[in-house]
């Protein structure tokens, strides 16, 4: 699933009441739950459930429903943090290098960063040789890059989709 990134975000919480945090917290855990099961679980009938539902959807706190794929069971052993800083030239041509990172699969995510570098990279691929070749043939010919620090991640001590909704 690849999104597009608005360099500008709107920080305004949405008006959530209980039910509906409790709806998050159990899509989060389970998105194949049916709507009796949630409005069972909140203590709600369906129908005003499957109605707070629509609206998460609807206003995009719901973004996707998707299947999390364990990446080592199907053969992408590494996982690489990129630092990617960008020369002056390429700092005019945020757009180009945004788009492009949008056509690496690779990327899973990109983020942009206030400090000495300008973009953070979670990267994947099947193994050090591969990020090797994914790095001199794909990354590092990105227009306007400086210069890239890959970190690589020895093992996973937490991953999790799940934001802290209910707790604050």
């Amino acid at each position: 699933m690849t999104q597009q990134v608005s360099m500008s975000s709107d920080y305004r919480s949405p008006p959530l009441d209980r039910h509906e945090r409790m709806i998050l917290e159990l899509l989060q855990q389970n998105a194949d739950l049916t709507v009796a099961a949630i409005a069972e679980k909140i203590g709600l009938s369906q129908t005003p459930c499957h109605r707070r539902i629509d609206r998460l959807e609807r206003d995009g706190i719901i973004k996707a429903r998707v299947a999390l794929v364990d990446r080592a069971k199907v053969g992408l052993h590494a996982h690489v943090f990129a630092q990617v800083k960008l020369n002056a030239h390429g700092r005019a041509n945020l757009d180009e290098f945004t788009s492009a990172i949008q056509g690496l699969p690779e990327v899973l995510e990109c983020y942009v960063l206030m400090g000495t570098v300008d973009f953070m990279l979670r990267v994947v691929a099947r193994d050090i040789q591969a990020y090797e070749r994914f790095f001199f043939d794909k990354l590092s010919q990105l227009p306007g890059i400086q210069e890239i620090n890959s970190t690589v991640a020895l093992s996973e001590i937490k991953a999790t989709t799940a934001l802290p909704i209910g707790h604050e």
